[in-house]
């Protein structure tokens, strides 16, 4: 089975996670300051790394002082976790709708759903095509609330010149192995306002203070820690971040590969009837972590199962938030975002990886074409 996203590990990825393991830290020491360094360098903001995508959006929230009686905004065209961590902490997600071309939260839906009670609007970069966080920018601006990048597609991203991690007030990462670069599991929260990203290494580190100059009760003794605010261990080992801190020295090799293998996408599907391919606007430079087209004329579910069945390991992303049965028991009902349900009826993700061969592209072009042209 050609899968439709694998990891690339080098003999220095295993090497670096061998000296980690050979060091005298495990866990949350020196390797944990290079990565977020490096990761910095790439983000255009300070980092914090945490455990997996999942625990950087909860994080990102609990930083933001996200909770009940609050509202946020967010697309409904992504994995569950970008609205389920809000809900976790007792706020109402509010889904708005998606743009028709790109599948990123739409501004002007946003405006339209945006109450009184909106403290936090969440994009997320589908597929590595960073959202439009200047328009975002003022509608957030304007509730005074508070900017969320799930950029869990999207690091080695750039919008206007920008790089993904210093367009939001916070930003989150994942490097799940499918992913741009891998940890194994692993992610991180980027932010430029040294007060957010304060709160986010709190909340990651259970939300332990150690600085006496804050605590309540400094002269307990030497030993004397404290948690003022609840917290949860989403810390990321030294020997993780070893093999991040090794991937990230290859992010321009996989960006320049997935970006030849998205154009030549592009060529060889050309005009192959009841296909719709990706879009990808002209003031963003995207490093794909999807390839999404369109499948028209109600076929998806046929392509995707004979190009299953031939060994072709294409994948559907994602199904509408709302649509889980989770957010359906609260209420949530089918229709409240046309463009993000038209999209997944449509959408298939093809394979797409650094290793991804010529060969193997061409064979999933030509399994396709001969399913779309018969």
């Amino acid at each position: 089975m050609l899968p439709y996203g694998r990891q690339n590990v080098t003999d220095a990825d295993v090497e670096a996670v061998t000296a980690a393991l050979r060091s005298d830290w495990l866990t949350t020491g020196p390797g944990v300051d290079t990565f977020e360094q490096d990761l910095a360098r790439v983000a255009g903001a300070p980092c914090a790394a945490v455990s997996n995508g999942t625990a950087a959006l909860h994080t990102a929230y609990a930083a933001a002082g996200i909770g009940r009686g609050d509202e946020v905004v967010t697309t409904p065209m992504t994995f569950y976790a970008t609205a389920g961590t809000a809900s976790m902490l007792g706020a109402t997600v509010v889904f708005a709708d998606v743009e028709e071309d790109t599948a990123n939260l739409d501004p002007f839906a946003v405006q339209a759903a945006v109450t009184s009670r909106t403290r936090a609007i969440a994009a997320v970069d589908y597929a590595g095509h960073p959202a439009e966080y200047d328009d975002l920018r003022k509608v957030a601006d304007s509730a005074d609330a508070v900017l969320i990048a799930d950029a869990a597609h999207a690091i080695g991203s750039t919008y206007r010149g920008r790089p993904v991690g210093s367009l939001a007030d916070l930003t989150t990462f994942s490097f799940f192995p499918t992913k741009n670069l891998t940890t194994g599991e692993g992610g991180a929260v980027a932010s430029p306002d040294p007060s957010l990203l304060h709160r986010a290494r709190v909340f990651r580190t259970v939300g332990l203070v150690r600085d006496r100059a804050v605590m309540r009760h400094p002269d307990e003794g030497g030993w004397h820690q404290e948690v003022h605010e609840f917290g949860l261990n989403y810390r990321l080992p030294d020997v993780l971040c070893a093999l991040g801190s090794s991937q990230l020295r290859r992010l321009a090799a996989f960006k320049t590969r997935r970006q030849e293998l998205s154009a030549r996408y592009d060529e060889l599907l050309a005009g192959v009837p009841g296909l719709r391919l990706p879009t990808t606007r002209d003031h963003v430079d995207p490093m794909r972590h999807l390839y999404p087209v369109r499948v028209l004329d109600g076929r998806r579910r046929e392509v995707f199962d004979r190009l299953r069945a031939g060994g072709i390991g294409v994948q559907v992303n994602y199904v509408p938030a709302y649509w889980h049965p989770v957010y359906e028991d609260l209420g949530y009902q089918r229709g409240m975002c046309p463009n993000a349900e038209a999209f997944y009826a449509e959408e298939l993700s093809l394979p797409l990886f650094y290793d991804l061969t010529d060969a193997d592209q061409d064979r999933v072009v030509e399994a396709l074409r001969t399913i779309l042209e018969s």
